[in-house]
């Protein structure tokens, strides 16, 4: 970062089927959370931006930037981003960009979606729109049929068998146990996993990360100091389609923005003590451990299967219970993640990992169309 960027810290509200609040109640609680923990004025704020994916037809409210804005006394610059389920990644991408151009020095960030209020074959549409109108939705394919045919040529070509798969969704659920935010805090063993209902061969209902509302907001700063700072920030991209691809159990975006977020904060992979994980789907999280080399090709459900993922392994991931079992509300997840990072690296995590110093937000949008990595260490 050619400006250090200060985290001084947010809120959020619980995610789940939040039938009760609307979408701006949902950005005004979080907001006020964030003004509320970080102890500035409101007026210190002197931008907004918000990730979200599809309030315009899910809630009918696209025009977020200036909603946002309204809540403040002073109604500084706002907009509204989107990258579909790495909304909120790009939104604190987007935030590090003005930061460091001198553009902004202290920008409100959040992420927000309201997804439940509407019929589920509403939300699977627009859900859609993150992928290749042309190539993908013609076919009837959704995201779970997407995803159920990665996990598929993953299990053919490694010989991933489906009780295995299953202890990568056991691994989440343990961790949200704790979590007051979460939508699901009740710990789930494998083989019930493994019986749970199909949804697309060979997925299983609790491989999927659920439609869920909530929001998120964190408050980044280049004037007012803390002890967290981004230490890098990246954003990557590849083919829109899976038809495009060249491999269906690897994601070049994600390679190439951890592999560049290493690099700008010149750090090595080990260096890292806990990931918050893009975890849609079971099978995403062991091809993002592979792509980004903590496991070889096919390998990745060692670190489940060993007990590396929890808590006190050796690779703590999701500590928060991930997408999985916090919830996946789209655009508030890449905010949630960079929050959960400074609750770890400010001893506030509910599910804390000792020793933690340097921690990565991994968010993903399509499938690995977009992805943002985001780095922070405690000073």
């Amino acid at each position: 970062m050619r400006e250090t960027v200060y985290v001084l810290g947010g809120g959020q509200t619980r995610f789940g089927e939040l039938w009760g609040k609307s979408l701006s109640d949902l950005i005004r609680e979080a907001v006020d959370a964030a003004i509320c923990n970080t102890k500035i004025l409101p007026t210190d704020i002197d931008m907004v931006i918000v990730g979200n994916m599809v309030g315009g037809e899910t809630a009918e409210q696209a025009h977020l930037g200036t909603f946002a804005s309204s809540l403040l006394p002073h109604h500084p610059p706002a907009l509204r981003v989107e990258a579909a389920c790495a909304s909120g990644g790009l939104a604190i991408h987007t935030a590090c960009a003005f930061l460091e151009s001198g553009k902004a020095e202290t920008i409100l960030v959040i992420g927000a979606e309201k997804l439940t209020d509407v019929a589920g074959e509403i939300v699977t549409s627009a859900l859609m729109h993150a992928g290749d109108a042309e190539k993908d939705s013609p076919s009837g394919l959704t995201f779970p049929a997407i995803f159920a045919l990665t996990a598929a040529s993953y299990m053919h070509r490694y010989g991933l068998t489906r009780e295995n798969l299953s202890l990568v969704s056991a691994c989440s659920h343990r961790a949200a146990v704790n979590n007051p935010y979460a939508q699901f805090r009740k710990e789930i063993p494998a083989a019930l996993i493994s019986k749970s209902p199909l949804i697309a061969d060979p997925l299983r209902l609790l491989d999927c990360s659920p439609i869920s509302d909530g929001a998120a907001a964190v408050i980044l700063s280049t004037r007012k100091e803390s002890p967290v700072r981004i230490a890098a920030s990246q954003l990557a991209n590849e083919s829109l389609s899976l038809l495009d691809r060249a491999s269906l159990t690897s994601f070049v975006s994600t390679r190439t923005a951890f592999e560049s977020a290493l690099k700008e904060a010149n750090w090595n992979r080990n260096d890292i003590d806990s990931i918050e994980l893009h975890d849609c789907f079971s099978i995403a999280s062991l091809i993002h451990l592979e792509d980004f080399g903590y496991a070889e090709e096919g390998q990745a459900i060692r670190l489940f299967r060993d007990g590396d993922s929890d808590k006190a392994g050796s690779l703590p991931i999701n500590p928060s219970g991930g997408l999985k079992a916090c919830g996946h509300p789209i655009g508030a997840t890449g905010v949630k993640q960079v929050l959960d990072c400074f609750k770890q690296l400010t001893m506030q995590a509910p599910n804390q990992v000792e020793h933690a110093t340097r921690v990565m937000a991994h968010n993903l949008g399509g499938v690995g169309a977009t992805c943002t990595v985001h780095l922070l260490e405690s000073i």
